[in-house]
């Protein structure tokens, strides 16, 4: 599950990446914009430019922007330098290895084995989805919604899925 900080970061960094010609944006603006506590914002737009996902400009006409292109910043990427480890288990970890305490033998591990292929799947997603694919899937839900509000689903009653039931 990602942490509340994670998806903040996201938040931001889809906030710049939609920014036309990639004109550096103030903090108090990108919190307004995707309705982020400034004071939490400052923190993670600190440590994404330590990571050097962002650039920064002071003085007149400053503020953070994206040192790539939005086609380039992987969500794995995001996730690793905020949370760390994706593997839900420390020992499938490919960048946070560390072997469980209370296991008895890695090879022949059951659930070792089934945390892998759960990493393998969730890294194959992460690793090709960028913030373009996601601002680009952002105005296709907002475009189905629009056409499925004429069929009774709404934001309010939306649970996470167009199949066009709503309980």
């Amino acid at each position: 599950m990602l942490t509340k900080k994670t998806k903040y970061a996201v938040k931001a960094l889809m906030a710049l990446a939609r920014n036309k010609d990639n004109k550096p944006m103030l903090i108090a603006q990108i919190a307004e914009k995707e309705q982020l506590p400034k004071k939490f914002l400052e923190a993670i737009l600190l440590e994404l430019k330590r990571s050097g996902f962002l650039g920064s400009k002071k003085g007149a006409g400053g503020g953070y922007y994206l040192m790539k292109k939005a086609e380039e910043i992987k969500l794995a990427g995001i996730i690793r330098v905020i949370d760390g480890p994706i593997a839900l288990l420390p020992c499938v970890s490919l960048n946070f290895y560390e072997k469980c305490e209370e296991c008895t033998s890695e090879i022949y591990c059951g659930i070792r084995d089934v945390m892998k292929d759960v990493r393998d799947a969730t890294l194959n997603v992460l690793t090709q989805t960028s913030l373009a694919d996601m601002i680009e899937r952002e105005e296709s839900l907002q475009k189905k919604l629009i056409s499925e509000k004429a069929e009774g689903i709404s934001e309010e009653n939306f649970k996470g899925d167009f199949s066009g039931s709503v309980e």
